[in-house]
């Protein structure tokens, strides 16, 4: 066997933002099993090898985890070099790392390459940042939605971090808000959602967590979005501000 899997972090959107090491494997690629959030663009990339689309999109997807599992596995056994491209990093909810425990229970050798996460990435786009000197010392990420559908424990996350960054939260962001409230956030704290972070579609709203979901389905913000919340959101209104006194020449 002279198979191999590499486990590829996409990044979040503009396939620029792939990293070098990223765009390397995808050259040596047989088959590429890629994912909705992976930018069509890196695709070119690898342009002899077989493509598989192996997406998860809101409520369905194109393969079941276990499918892919497999397909990744028995590929690499019958000797071709693999490539799971994965939006964001592999080992950020992206369940790299069951991909990972399934080439080395199958004795497949692989190599995990990261990916620029969009918990970062779509903040920064918005010109948000995750941390600021006297404003936030500390950033939590959690997802809103699981793929087994499971509660996820936003009380906890509410209490963890000067800024929360929640992933996949479009979908249920009038009752994302609302439990982080309960749990003790206060109800005028900045918060703001990305769409389709770092692409030519990006979009993005800001508010407060009490008027945000208004805010959000005025503007038909939809999936796929990132919210922050923290005070580090005014932080990218100042920096708004200040930029638009800057000549376009000289950014």
């Amino acid at each position: 066997m002279s198979g191999f899997v590499y486990l590829v972090g996409a990044g979040p959107g503009d396939p620029k933002l792939i990293t070098v090491r990223g765009a390397e494997v995808l050259g040596l690629a047989d088959v590429v099993v890629y994912d909705r959030l992976a930018s069509p663009a890196l695709l070119e990339l690898a342009p002899s090898a077989e493509r598989v689309y192996a997406g998860k999109e809101p409520g369905r997807a194109a393969m079941r985890q276990e499918q892919i599992d497999s397909l990744l596995v028995d590929r690499a056994t019958a000797g071709e070099v693999v490539v799971r491209l994965k939006g964001g990093d592999p080992y950020v909810f992206g369940r790299g790392g069951e991909e990972a425990l399934a080439c080395a229970r199958a004795g497949v050798p692989f190599e995990v390459v990261p990916g620029v996460s969009s918990a970062i990435a779509a903040p920064a786009a918005a010109g948000i940042p995750v941390t600021h000197r006297g404003v936030a010392q500390s950033f939590t990420v959690v997802t809103v939605s699981t793929a087994h559908g499971d509660d996820v424990d936003l009380a906890s996350a509410a209490r963890s971090a000067d800024t929360l960054v929640l992933l996949m939260a479009a979908g249920r962001l009038e009752e994302t808000c609302r439990s982080l409230i309960e749990a003790g956030r206060p109800d005028d704290e900045p918060a703001a959602i990305v769409q389709w972070a770092t692409t030519p579609d990006q979009r993005h709203v800001v508010g407060t967590l009490a008027d945000l979901p208004a805010l959000a389905l005025a503007a038909s913000i939809g999936p796929p979005a990132t919210l922050v919340v923290g005070h580090v959101v005014a932080v990218a209104e100042e920096l708004d501000r200040l930029r638009s006194a800057i000549p376009s020449a000289a950014r």
